[in-house]
């Protein structure tokens, strides 16, 4: 009866190794270690206890426990997933801050994209042949982490602009805001470095696939004058010799004479208003 006894204790122990084996060979073939499914740059849920293994299964445990390992270095190469600017918060900046600092930055990792990142991010793209517009999109996210465009990090590529009217609109927007800080100078439009007001429009409305004329008279002249109550962020916010771009509520984003730079502030005055819709 002790042999028998014996037998049947071994084989409970053994049980679990079988449903542990089950286990991963699910998901479609693909191999699951716990909660990590490799492939995929984070697990989908919190982490859980891994099956009990009897010590006559020591591979199938050693198996499951040494990815588990790698999972802080692949999460750190991730920047993020979503377009950064200024504004922006929250751990994907954090990770944004340490990535840069690896590039030779000295940042504070406060998850705040204020004026020293927004600077750092633009010195990194004109080191590394990028568009210098301060936005951290796909093409910044993969100079980062030394790759491509595309990035993996347990959520969805960053499409390119719609063409949809809405789309294209915030497109116009963030485009200009991207710009704040600029410096003005009369007849420039170099992303980064400094605009005149319809070299800003002309710059924002580019990155939403659609080309205005180079002057302010021009653009104005192309466009439909519409009233206050009809206009919509992206539309253009004029008034006798200078204009900028609506940004919603009583804002305007431009490049001016006397703040001398680009700012988004208070419409003032009574400006019109002109589409392109």
């Amino acid at each position: 009866m002790a042999q028998i006894n014996t037998h049947r204790a071994v084989g409970r122990a053994v049980t679990p190794v079988g449903t542990a084996g089950r286990a991963l060979r699910g998901t479609g073939g693909a191999a699951v270690l716990g909660t990590v499914l490799l492939g995929s740059a984070f697990a989908a849920g919190p982490a859980q206890a891994a099956p009990a293994v009897s010590p006559a299964a020591p591979a199938v445990a050693a198996q499951a426990a040494a990815p588990a390992a790698l999972a802080p270095a692949h999460v750190k190469s991730a920047v993020a997933t979503q377009k950064l600017r200024w504004g922006s918060q929250g751990s994907a900046v954090e990770q944004l801050q340490s990535a840069l600092n690896d590039h030779g930055v000295s940042l504070s990792v406060d998850g705040k994209f204020g004026k020293l990142t927004h600077g750092a991010v633009k010195d990194f793209q004109r080191n590394h042949d990028l568009q210098i517009d301060g936005v951290v999109g796909p093409k910044t996210q993969g100079a980062l982490n030394g790759g491509g465009a595309s990035i993996s990090g347990g959520g969805t590529s960053v499409p390119a602009p719609a063409k949809s009217a809405t789309n294209s609109k915030q497109a116009i927007v963030d485009a200009a805001r991207s710009q704040i800080g600029a410096s003005y100078s009369w007849g420039t439009s170099k992303p980064g470095v400094s605009f005149d007001c319809s070299g800003l429009s002309s710059f924002a409305y580019k990155q939403a696939g659609i080309d205005l004329p180079r002057t302010s008279s021009q653009q104005v002249a192309a466009g439909t004058t519409i009233s206050k109550s009809e206009a919509q962020p992206g539309d253009l916010v004029v008034w006798p010799g200078h204009l900028g771009i609506y940004a919603g509520g009583d804002t305007v984003i431009d490049a001016g004479r006397s703040p001398g730079a680009v700012t988004e502030r208070t419409i003032w005055g009574n400006p019109t208003f002109v589409t392109f819709r």
